[in-house]
């Protein structure tokens, strides 16, 4: 009595793992050549069903999905949950470049306020009038210079001040305070420290302004103290853009739930619908990582249509090129997790599958293990009755470690490249513990023949 593919069942019973192992390059063997037995002969009419469009249609819309769905969970996170937004865009506050830019804005605001040039101005002409005209022509030759040297003594001042620890406090409780703002200029009600003013998008630097007075003025630069308000902006994006951020933020804000969970359904679907799911999930697989590629290049897309929408004489391209890296990287966090995750269940469906390569591999894992185990067995290290019950219960075992992994990829937060990449090498070395703890039960003895 033979199994369906050639085996005899009696010997596919009681056999150790490395014997298993070689049933299984039989299997596939025998499987190639009556595949190649078939291709040589009359050929086969397939019939045309509905599974195989279907599981496509499905796959190709989850894929789609995909995408977008990171793009709606990164928009509500950073809307919806200040700590997220903080967390954010606290590092662009340590970033030179926009270091830079905070420090010219804030220079620029106080310098032109302080007039300089006409403070010195009015005081040669006091002492001409007081009969010191050599004081007077004097004072009026040094006041460019005097107004530079000021003017370079603050932004040197500011400077420190920026890239000091207690601006970085002071960034992150405006942006505390501000995120409500954002808020108001994505859903369209405006104000507060983010407002649209000549086309740009802003954000107010008043409370930055008020800091570096008071630090200049405890530094002996009490003139600073007669200074009206200075609430200067700094530009952020062209508010063209942000119509197109209000409409696509309606819509996605709406969604944030029901994307993922859809694209994750037909995805889903589309690999039971088909006829082979092994092949199914492999494609679901390279379509996810896809899907992702194209998320990135869309995004390069935008970094530069971003870049040209801000003019120089508002940001510095390399302080807008810093914000814009700044905000999305979540986005390309998420993406380079979901590619991988793509690429590892493509490469598990087809390591579970019947080609040569993926039977040769498991093969040699199969040699392995034993290898390790009977090693261990000839040193004194056996499993016993834990070995046994391992190999009982492999099945479950495994698909339990599978699930656990799942679980843990979806409730750990949004996961980066390498907690996926953990995640997936935990995975393997609990598989491979369960293969190599699990015992086979020992082949009956063959019975002695007889003489006649």
């Amino acid at each position: 009595m033979t199994e369906g593919d050639g085996v005899p069942a009696a010997v596919s019973r009681g056999i150790s793992l490395d014997e298993r192992a070689e049933l299984d390059r039989l299997r596939a063997e025998v499987l190639e050549l009556r595949h190649q037995a078939r291709q040589a002969g009359s050929p086969r009419r397939h019939r045309l069903g509905w599974r195989g469009p279907v599981a496509t249609l499905l796959i190709v819309l989850g894929c789609l999905l995909a995408p977008v769905s990171v793009l709606a969970v990164w928009t509500a996170t950073q809307v919806s949950d200040t700590s997220r937004y903080v967390e954010n865009v606290t590092p662009l506050v340590h970033d030179p470049a926009v270091q830079g830019a905070l420090t010219d804005k804030i220079t620029s605001a106080i310098t032109t306020r302080l007039d300089v040039t006409s403070a010195v101005n009015s005081a040669a002409s006091a002492l001409g009038s007081n009969g010191l005209p050599r004081l007077d022509t004097l004072l009026r030759g040094s006041a460019p210079a005097i107004s530079s040297a000021l003017a370079g003594f603050i932004h040197g001042q500011v400077h420190k001040m920026v890239t000091g620890p207690a601006f970085a406090r002071l960034w992150v409780q405006v942006n505390t305070v501000a995120h409500e703002q954002v808020v108001k200029a994505l859903s369209g009600q405006g104000g507060g420290a983010v407002s649209t003013s000549n086309g740009q998008v802003t954000v107010s630097l008043g409370p930055f302004i008020n800091f570096a007075k008071q630090n200049l003025a405890a530094r002996g630069l009490t003139i600073v103290n007669s200074l009206p308000p200075i609430n200067p902006t700094l530009t952020l994006f062209s508010s063209k853009y942000l119509v197109k951020a209000q409409t696509l933020y309606r819509l996605i804000n709406d969604l944030k739930i029901i994307l993922p969970i859809a694209a994750f359904v037909l995805l889903a679907a589309g690999t039971y619908v088909a006829r082979s799911h092994r092949r199914a999930l492999i494609g679901a697989g390279l379509g996810l990582a896809a899907s992702m590629l194209v998320l990135a290049i869309a995004l390069l897309i935008g970094r530069g249509i971003y870049l040209n929408s801000v003019p120089d004489s508002k940001l510095p391209s390399d302080a807008a090129a810093a914000m814009f890296d700044t905000f999305v990287r979540f986005i390309r966090d998420a993406l380079r997790a979901l590619f991988a995750v793509g690429v590892v269940v493509a490469a598990g469906a087809f390591m579970t599958g019947p080609s040569v390569a993926a039977v040769g591999t498991r093969s040699a894992i199969s040699r392995s293990l034993g290898w390790l185990r009977r090693t261990g067995e000839m040193h004194g290290v056996r499993t016993g009755p834990v070995g046994a019950w391992t190999y009982a219960h492999r099945v479950l075992l495994r698909a339990a470690s599978v699930a656990l992994a799942a679980i843990i990829f979806v409730f750990s937060g949004p996961p980066s490249v390498t907690e996926v990449v953990v995640i997936v090498v935990l995975l393997l070395m609990v598989l491979g513990v369960i293969e190599l703890i699990g015992r086979p039960p020992a082949q009956p003895a063959a019975p002695p023949k007889l003489a006649d």
